[in-house]
């Protein structure tokens, strides 16, 4: 009897006919019309993701890091071969690129399941495409590795440096607030993103970088190269090869996305001052693989891990700085004592052993010790009351110091659309003092549970000189945001969670030293509003397609707003709970 090759390469998911032979037979007739040999064919198979897009200028330089990848692929002996998948851009999706994750998600998982790939590389960068692509890999799980596409370079406006977004952010209020006119702002703006890559600050991009290589899913040293630069295309090139290894070695996500890896990752997250995105991307990693994320675990290591990493919104710095600094191996040698060095990695070694070959340390600025940090506390905090039962967060790292305990009166706008309408308004009944709190916001809600959470300071009170108020809403913000803002709410109002039933004029208390966010309403009260409440009604759009299946399963903040049935049953936990 011949012996029965191992279901590898070509022969790896074949096509249903009914017979194996014929099915080998025809795939290697229609292989053959792209010009590959026997020899190729019998070669382990490396899938590169292609996320390319004319709309995403955040992977302008996919086509030349694929090419890196390949030449790697090919120098260890493997056969590349790319394949498209859903790409997305932060300001190029509607109504918001988090809306779509989950679709670029199942599109990879899908696509690594149907294709005969023994690894894959996967190439992301913007914010979503980077837990899409992990969270589609960790269902499939092939054997896979994950190569970003790096930071922009910085830009340069009247001899100030510029970074996307955290000062378009900034420039934008300062023209809101009439501090610059309408030329000005059209030049910044051409300024503000100089070059290919993800933005430069420590938005959403940068911390899913950093928690990716920390996580053990990328290879050391991966994270903070700019995108123009040489050692991004190198990179690539030893993504490429590894690949090879790696399926060889039947390394799979499973084996690296572990509990303790998890918590490497959240320890990471906080040391950097990272984007709050993280947490709902990191839940909604983990929860592929049946590991629930602990938000009071993680805010009682918030307690103890500063801020180390001088970079905007938190510090003054961009990536190329952190890049220049050492990278994450010298964040990792500042908290080495609170992570998990024994955690496997996409090398085959651990993340200790990683650390240990890592280059030496030199003076430098940007990468802070412990003794001298950025931010004592843990940059984001949990927050739990009866506003927000199931969890909020809030940036404490990048807020006004003085709005850390604040009790006022609740402005409240019932959706995005009555906040659009109204925010500017020179009659609206506001002062700094108060709290504006938006509703319906959140993952069902808006839906999508866009980046709107960084509600702009009316502008009249910008004008006033007004920089920083309290804002709640159950919506998310982007990485590269500042502020007092109090975030992912839940459960959201949509589903009649209590933010549903604030009204203009409730007092609210935020307390972030003691994690509280109180409405100062009588239970009583709030049952008679709870009794009154509606349901908002379904609109047309959400009765076919993807928007009914996003609209009937996504889940809450907590969950990682994954679709309920791409989670399994959840059997770990992290980070590990300790008192």
């Amino acid at each position: 009897m011949a012996k029965k090759l191992p279901k590898t390469g070509m022969r790896k998911g074949l096509t249903a006919y009914g017979d194996e032979g014929f099915s080998l037979f025809l795939r290697k007739a229609f292989i053959k019309a792209m010009g590959y040999t026997d020899d190729a064919l019998d070669r382990p198979i490396i899938g590169i993701t292609n996320t390319f897009s004319g709309f995403n200028a955040c992977h302008r330089n996919v086509p030349e890091l694929i090419e890196a990848v390949k030449r790697g692929v090919m120098l260890s002996g493997g056969l590349p071969v790319e394949f498209p998948t859903i790409t997305l851009h932060e300001s190029f999706a509607y109504p918001t690129s988090m809306y779509l994750r989950n679709l670029m998600a199942m599109d990879t998982e899908e696509m690594i399941r149907a294709q005969p790939v023994d690894a894959v590389v996967l190439i992301g960068g913007c914010d979503k495409t980077v837990p899409a692509l992990l969270m589609g890999a960790a269902s499939a799980d092939v054997p896979s590795i994950m190569l970003v596409t790096g930071p922009m370079i910085t830009g340069d406006h009247h001899g100030e440096r510029l970074g996307a977004c955290t000062d378009c952010r900034r420039m934008w209020g300062k023209f809101r607030a009439n501090e610059i006119d309408e030329r000005e702002i059209n030049e910044i703006g051409a300024k503000l993103a100089p070059s290919a890559g993800t933005c430069m600050v420590m938005g959403t991009a940068s911390t899913m970088a950093l928690c990716t290589e920390a996580l053990g899913m990328m290879l050391p040293g991966g994270a903070c190269p700019p995108a123009v630069m040489a050692e991004r295309i190198r990179h690539a090139e030893a993504s490429g090869a590894r690949a090879v290894s790696m399926s060889k070695e039947k390394l799979t996500p499973s084996k690296i996305m572990t509990p303790a890896a998890f918590e490497n990752a959240l320890q990471v997250l906080l040391a950097v001052g990272g984007s709050t995105n993280a947490i709902v991307h990191l839940t909604a990693m983990a929860g592929r693989l049946g590991i629930q994320l602990d938000l009071d675990a993680f805010d009682r290591m918030g307690r103890k891990t500063p801020v180390l990493v001088d970079l905007k919104p938190t510090g003054q710095g961009y990536m190329e700085d952190l890049y220049k600094a050492g990278g994450l191996s010298e964040i990792l040698k500042q908290i080495k004592n609170l992570i998990n060095l024994d955690v496997l990695t996409v090398t085959g070694r651990t993340l200790g052993e990683n650390l240990a070959a890592a280059p030496a340390s030199f003076p430098q600025q940007i990468v802070r010790s412990t003794k001298n940090p950025i931010f004592k506390g843990g940059s984001i905090a949990v927050l739990r009351g009866n506003l927000a039962p199931e969890g909020a967060i809030i940036k404490q790292a990048a807020m006004d110091p003085k709005l850390m305990k604040h009790e006022g009166r609740a402005v409240v706008f019932e959706s995005l659309e009555d906040l659009a309408n109204r925010i500017d308004d020179p009659k609206l009944d506001v002062t700094a003092k108060d709290i504006l709190v938006c509703k319906n916001a959140g993952p069902r809600g808006a839906p999508g549970m866009p980046e709107s959470g960084y509600l702009p300071i009316p502008k009249k009170l910008a004008q006033q000189g007004v920089k920083d108020m309290v804002r709640i809403s159950d919506a998310r913000m982007s990485g590269t945001a500042f502020g007092s803002i109090v975030l992912h709410v839940t459960p959201e109002s949509a589903l009649g969670g209590p933010l549903a039933l604030v009204k203009n004029g409730d007092r609210i208390l935020l307390d972030v030293a003691k994690r509280k966010l109180e409405l100062k309403v009588s239970p009583a009260e709030l049952a008679k509003r709870r009794k009154a409440w509606r349901k908002p009604a379904a609109k047309p759009e959400e009765k076919r397609g993807y928007r009914k299946l996003f609209m009937e399963t996504v889940t809450q903040a907590d969950k990682g707003c994954d679709f309920d049935f791409c989670m399994p049953k959840m059997t770990a936990r992290a980070p590990r709970s300790r008192k």
